[in-house]
This record gives structure tokens, sequence and C-alpha cells, in this order.
């Protein structure tokens, strides 16, 4: 211990909580991360104040050429109780919660630490493409009140396969242009508003998220949410409407200039039932602009008249983009047994107006495939197994459960275990993936703004697990990173190297993954283990 302190350098899958202890067995040694070329690694330098006055820590990280360090102060949240329905076997953070468990990634490389605490620095490599394969020596120091307390090495194994960004995988995480609009304070499609959005659509790309949610109209998903309606519409009192795409293209154009490669388009029925038609405005600033009642039937002769001039249009814009290949159309989220009649009147309403539509939806009936009313199953991943054994391909998404032994990437799921995410999704198959909140700092069903470093459940526990909702904070100037985001990010990684090199989905290093809610999160977690070497 020099300077009052002990440091200590931590892989990316524990969490290091303000009583957590150093880690005796790696102390003062060397570690290693292993990462491809224009890829990207991540461990934590963890740093403890043993004296009983405050401590200013600074770190510096220094990379060769080719190689970058990131070093990022790791925040805590207040998290009020565990996930239920979870054994503690699968539970991180015991003793710890209800308290402070570390999320949120502050871009500074500082902290002011109080007397007997920890603090943790989240520590990201990315390489360039042209990286020099081999290990490169990153240089990591420790100032405590301005002098030099401590100094580590940490050496960067770079691979020579190169990350391929997945381009070829729809990975969708719904982004909530509404919630950007309340925190910032800003109307839709003003110029500061697409200020405010090109960084959270960086992020996501950089997170290997390819796909994303266009809001078309105002999505109508967990309740009835502020307009943010990118379509202008406009109706002439005898039953004609116009539309301009000009704030649809707008968005279209940032998504793909920031790496967006799929395009996912508003859900055209109401969630939960598909009773209802979409609320359609004239206007973002005027709720009662309604083109239609809020209860309208799904199949009125209003909504249909609509449908038929719109949906054409609405093929002329993306055969015009480009998008026609790579989009994916919406009926309605999350359609239970109950909602089978509902679904095919509105599914047959939509063959009829626009037989070149093929939908996807979340759900979890293997019927609504068998019966061909989606074309593309979401499937949650605890009905996965159904459709496997049906022989029907589908996507994959969890959505405040399955909890348990499930993959998912709550605020008290291991770490370890969210790192699985990618090994699992090529072993069972999956043809793309869905989260429901990237964004979602809302109380659930209502428009009312959380803070999210207070309640990260949306005023929802039990039903909404610790961490659902949402996997980046906002920040003064975008997006604020969470460490459960950093690791669901090289898992996709994982997943994208897997894809690259032709892994097949029985490959011997995937045995251990036997279903999403059985699996091995013990195994080595570096993105190059034997399983892309031993081929």
């Amino acid at each position: 211990m020099k300077h009052g302190i002990s440091a200590w350098i931590e892989g990316s899958r524990t969490r290091i909580y303000p009583a957590t202890l150093p880690n005796g067995s790696i102390l003062d040694r060397a570690r290693s991360v292993a990462l491809p070329r224009n890829g990207f690694a991540s461990c934590q330098l963890g740093v403890r104040n043993e004296t009983d006055r405050p401590i200013r820590v600074e770190v510096e990280a220094a990379a060769p050429p080719q190689l970058q360090a990131h070093v990022r102060r790791i925040g805590y949240v207040t998290v009020a109780h565990h996930s239920t329905d979870t054994p503690m076997s699968f539970l991180e953070g015991l003793g710890s919660v209800p308290g402070l468990v570390p999320d949120p990634l502050f871009p500074e490389p500082s902290a002011l630490i109080g007397p007997y605490e920890t603090v943790g620095f989240w520590i990201t490599v990315d390489a360039a493409h042209d990286a020099p394969v081999g290990e490169s020596p990153i240089r990591l120091k420790v100032r405590a009140d301005g002098h030099d307390a401590r100094a580590f090495t940490l050496e960067a194994r770079v691979s020579e396969i190169v990350s391929d960004s997945l381009a070829d995988f729809p990975a969708t995480h719904w982004f909530y242009a509404d919630a950007l609009c309340d925190y910032y304070d800003v109307p839709p499609c003003t110029p500061r508003f697409w200020t405010i959005v090109e960084p959270y659509m960086r992020n996501l790309s950089r997170h290997l998220s390819t796909c994303r949610y266009v809001p078309l109209f105002t999505p109508p998903t967990d309740g009835v949410k502020r307009p943010t309606q990118l379509l202008r519409v406009g109706a002439d009192g005898a039953g004609r409407w116009s539309f301009d795409f000009t704030d649809v293209a707008r968005w279209v154009q940032l998504a793909r200039d920031t790496g967006a490669r799929f395009f996912e388009w508003t859900h055209l029925f109401s969630q939960w039932g598909v009773e209802r038609a979409l609320r359609i405005y004239r206007s973002n600033e005027d709720e009662t602009s309604l083109l239609w009642p809020p209860e309208t039937p799904a199949t009125s002769p209003v909504y249909r008249s609509f449908l038929e001039q719109f949906l054409p249009r609405f093929r002329e814009f993306l055969e015009e983009q480009g998008l026609t290949t790579v989009s994916l159309f919406h009926v309605s989220d999350e359609p239970g047994a109950e909602h089978v009649d509902n679904y095919r009147a509105a599914r047959e309403m939509l063959r009829e107006l626009a037989p070149w539509m093929k939908v996807a939806d979340a759900l979890s009936h293997v019927e609504f495939a068998q019966m061909g009313l989606t074309d593309i199953p979401i499937v949650s991943i605890g009905a996965a197994e159904a459709f496997r054994d049906a022989g029907i391909p589908a996507w994959a998404y969890f959505c405040c459960g399955p909890r348990g032994s499930y993959l998912n990437r709550l605020l008290d799921t291991p770490l370890a275990r969210i790192a699985m995410a990618g090994r699992l999704l090529h072993r069972h198959g999956a043809q793309g993936f869905l989260h429901w909140g990237y964004n979602y700092w809302y109380k659930s069903q209502s428009r009312m703004l959380l803070d999210p470093f207070v309640d990260q459940a949306g005023a929802a526990w039990p039903g909404w697990p610790p961490g659902d909702p949402f996997v980046v904070y906002p920040g003064q100037d975008g997006p604020l990173d969470s460490i459960r985001w950093e690791v669901w990010a090289e898992a996709m990684q994982e997943l994208a190297l897997l894809r690259a090199l032709g892994i097949e989905p029985d490959h011997p290093g995937l045995a251990s993954m036997r279903g999403y809610g059985d699996f091995d999160s013990h195994g080595q977690p570096d993105l190059l283990s034997p399983i892309f070497t031993d081929r």
C-alpha cells in the first residue's frame, strides 16, 4: 500500500462495489485482455482508500500506436430490491442490494474516494483495423492526491482476426425519441433534436446494435406516449391524406451515417391485443390533432382507408431509399394466445393492402407462426425451445423475464452470464435479437420521467426487475454507457467473430451453451479463447 491506497487490475466479469476489498490473488500482477483488430475489450482498475480521510485519485493510460485506452469512472446507482423469482446462485450483489450498485460509466479518469471505500475505473482498449498482431503493453498509472502511487502494465493481446461489426445480423434495441425530447426538453424534429439524437445513434452502433427503430408514427408501446411522429400527415377533410417523408428520410440517413444497416418500422396496431388503430397526429405539438378517435377499431373503415393510401406511398419511399430488403415491419407487440383472432384480422388486412410486407412480432406462442400469421417470429427465450422443436427459424428476445437461470442483463445479473449472450444466440440459431429497453426512463405505462440513477425498474418492481428498461443513462452531451451495456457489446462482438469465422453452432466449444436458461458462465471469457483457434 502506497499513499494510503490499494489498487489492482480486475477483469470485466465481476462488479466492484464500494465495499469490495482488493483482489489479493492478482494484486501487483500484470493482466491481459484479448481483442480482435477493429475490435475492443475491457477490464477494470479497483482502487481502495485505506485511510480515514478522502483521497483524490487519478488514473492515466498510455497505449502504443494503433491502440487506444479509455478510462472511465464507474458510478453507483441506488438499487432498492433484487430481481424476484431468481435463486441466489443467479444473482450478483448479495449483501450490497438494497444499496449502491456499480453501473453508469462517467467520462472522467478521476474520483474522490472516501475513507475505507472502493471505486472502480472501467478501461476500454480499442484496436485499429491494422493494429499489430501480438502483445502490446498499456501502461496504467494511479496518482493519489497528485503523487504517483501505483503503476501497472496491461498486456493487450491483439489477434489477426478482424471484427466485422456484426453487419449481417439484425440486432435492435428500442430507441425512445420521446425520452430524449422529454429529458433534454426539446421538441421533435427541431435542429437541437437532431444534435441530441446523433450521439445516441452512434452509441447503438458502437455496441453492435445494427438495426434502428424508426418512429415513423408514435410507437404504440407501453402506454400513450408523447407524439414523436416523423411522418408529416395532412388531411383535406374529405378522407384524403398527404404524406411528407422529409424527417423520416433524415432519420434514416442519420442512422445510416452512424452505422445502422437494418430498419424497424412502427407497429401499425395497438399493443397487447391488436384491438385499436394506431394513434396518428397531424402535429406533434397538438395532442388533440388525432386523425380519428383513440378507440377506433384496428380494422375499422377509416383506418383501412388510411392504410390504403399510406402503404403504397410508404413502399415507394422504401424503394427510393433502398430499404425494402433491410426493413422489419410490425403488426402488434406481444400478442397472446387469446388475441389470435384480432391479430389474424389485422394481418389479413395488411396482406390484402400490402402483400409485399413481411411482418415480425415479439411473441411467445408458436401458433402464430404455424398458422402463417407472422413471417418472422421474434421469440421470448423462454419459448425458444418450442419453436426449435417445430422447426421454425426465429429471432430471440427477453423482456422483464424469463428470470432465474435465464440469460438477462439486469443490475443483479452476474456479468459473466451477460457475457455469454453471443455464444447462446449463435448456439441456438437466433436469426436476430430484440430488446425493448435502450433508453426507457419513464414510470411504466406513463409519461412521467424518472431519475434513472435512483429508479431502474420503471417504478414497477417487482413486475419490472432493476435494469430492464434501459442500458444507457442520460448525460449532458449524450448517453452514458453502463457496465451491462459494455459487457453486452463484447458478447455481440463475440457473436460477430463466431459468424465471420464460420464456427458451427454444434462446435464442441459451445457444448456448455445447452439452453438460454441452462449454460455455463464460468469458462474462459476471453474473446479469443480456443473456440476461435481450434477450428
